[in-house]
C-alpha cells in the first residue's frame, strides 16, 4: 500500500495589501528604533556637554584657534622649529585682538563727553520730529516714558545689581575657559596629528578605519567652515567700518568690531549689529543717516548671501538656508548665544561625517589638514 507523504502546509493567502503592508511596517519599525537610539545617544551627549559646559566650550575654542592659526604655524615651521612656530603663532593670535580691544577702549574713553552731548541733541531732535507731522505725538508722552523708565530702574535696582554680579562671575568663568582653550590649542598645534593617531590606535582594528575617515573629514569641514566664517566676518566688518567712517557715525570702530563678532551668528547676527549702529546714527546724526545705515543691512546682506558665502564657504559643507535657520534657533534655545554660534558648524560636521561614511571606501587615505 503506497504511503502518501503530506505536502507542505499552505498558509491562507493574504491580499495584495497584506503582502505589501508587512515589509513596509517592518522597514518603518527598523528606522523608528534606530532613530530612537540615535536621539537617545544625542540627548545623553548634550546632557554630558551641558554638565561640563566649561570644558566643552574650551575644547571648541581650542579647535577654533587651531583651525585659524595652523596655516600660519605651518608657514613659520618651514623656517623655525615647530615649538617656536607655535609660540609665535599664538602670540600673534593673542596680541592682535588685545591690541584691537585696547584701541577700542581708548577710542570710547576719548569720545565719552562728546558722545553724551551728541546723544542728548539727537534725542531732542528725535522728539521734535515725532511731535511734528505726520506723527503728532504729544510731548507729555515722552515725559511719561522717561518717568516709567526711571521708576522701573529704581524698583528693580537689586535685580540689576544681582544680574551685574552674575555677569561678572560669568566673565571670570569665560576667562578661565579661554585660558584652558589656549593651553589645549598649544598641544593641538604642536602635535595634533600624533594625538589623533594615538587615539585611533586605542580602538579595535575593525573600527579604526571608520573613526579615522570620520575624524579627518570632520576636521576638514570644521576648519574650512571656521576659516570661511572668519573671512566673511572680516569682510563684513571692513565694509561696515568704511561706511560708518564715511557717514561720520560715532563709535565707528567699536561698531565695526561688533559687526565682526556678530557675523559669527548666521542670518541674524549681522542685522542685529547693524540695527545697533542705526540707533547710534539716529541719536547722533539724525534720521537720514540712520536710514542710510539701515539700507546697509540690505546691501551687506545681499553681498554676504550671494557673493561671500558661495565663494568663500565652497570648501565647507553647504547647508540649505532652512537648515541653517533651524540650527541657529535650536542652538539659541539650548544654550543661548553660544549655542547659536556652535549650531551651524556642528550640523555641518555631522552631515559631512554621515556623507563620508555612507559613501564607498576611498582607495587612498586622505591627508589630514
Amino acid at each position: 500500500m503506497p504511503v502518501t507523504r503530506p505536502g507542505p502546509r499552505r498558509t491562507p493567502s493574504r491580499g495584495r495589501e497584506g503582502r505589501g503592508a508587512e515589509p513596509g511596517l517592518r522597514r518603518l519599525s527598523d528606522y523608528a528604533w534606530r532613530l530612537l537610539v540615535v536621539a537617545g545617544a544625542a540627548y545623553l551627549v548634550l546632557m554630558v556637554l551641558g554638565r561640563f559646559h566649561l570644558i566643552a566650550l574650551a575644547a571648541f575654542l581650542a579647535l577654533v584657534i587651531t583651525s585659524v592659526v595652523r596655516p600660519l604655524v605651518d608657514l613659520l615651521a618651514r623656517v623655525l622649529p615647530r615649538s617656536l612656530a607655535v609660540l609665535f603663532g599664538l602670540l600673534i593670535a593673542v596680541l592682535v585682538p588685545a591690541g584691537v580691544l585696547a584701541l577700542i577702549g581708548e577710542t570710547v574713553a576719548d569720545q565719552v563727553s562728546s558722545l553724551s552731548q551728541d546723544f542728548e541733541g539727537g534725542l531732542e531732535r528725535l522728539e521734535r520730529a515725532l511731535e511734528d507731522s505726520p506723527f503728532h505725538i504729544a510731548h507729555s508722552t515722552f515725559s511719561d516714558v522717561q518717568g516709567k523708565i526711571t521708576d522701573y530702574l529704581s524698583e528693580h535696582r537689586s535685580t540689576l545689581i544681582s544680574t551685574a554680579v552674575s555677569g561678572f562671575h560669568r566673565a571670570v568663568e569665560l576667562a578661565t575657559g579661554g585660558a584652558l582653550a589656549l593651553f589645549m590649542s598649544v598641544f593641538f598645534l604642536h602635535s595634533g596629528g600624533r594625538m589623533w593617531g594615538w587615539t585611533t590606535d586605542q580602538l579595535p582594528v575593525a573600527a579604526r578605519d571608520h573613526l579615522d575617515r570620520g575624524g579627518r573629514v570632520a576636521w576638514r569641514t570644521f576648519a574650512g567652515y571656521t576659516r570661511g566664517i572668519f573671512i566673511v566676518a572680516g569682510t563684513n566688518a571692513v565694509l561696515v567700518g568704511i561706511a560708518l567712517f564715511i557717514l561720520g557715525v560715532p563709535l565707528a570702530l567699536p561698531l565695526t568690531v561688533l559687526e565682526f563678532f556678530a557675523s559669527f551668528v548666521p542670518l541674524v547676527g549681522s542685522p542685529i549689529a547693524m540695527a545697533v549702529a542705526s540707533l547710534v546714527a539716529l541719536a547722533a546724526k539724525g534720521p537720514v543717516i540712520a536710514i542710510v545705515v539701515l539700507a546697509l543691512i540690505v546691501v551687506i546682506g545681499q553681498i554676504e548671501g550671494h557673493v561671500l558665502h558661495p565663494v568663500v564657504m565652497s570648501w565647507a559643507v553647504s547647508l540649505h538656508p532652512v537648515v541653517v535657520a533651524v540650527s541657529v534657533l535650536a542652538g539659541s534655545i539650548a544654550s543661548g548665544v553660544i549655542g547659536a554660534v556652535v549650531a551651524v558648524p556642528a550640523v555641518s560636521v555631522v552631515w559631512a561625517v554621515y556623507t563620508e561614511l555612507r559613501g564607498p571606501r576611498p582607495k587612498s587615505r586622505p591627508s589630514a589638514d
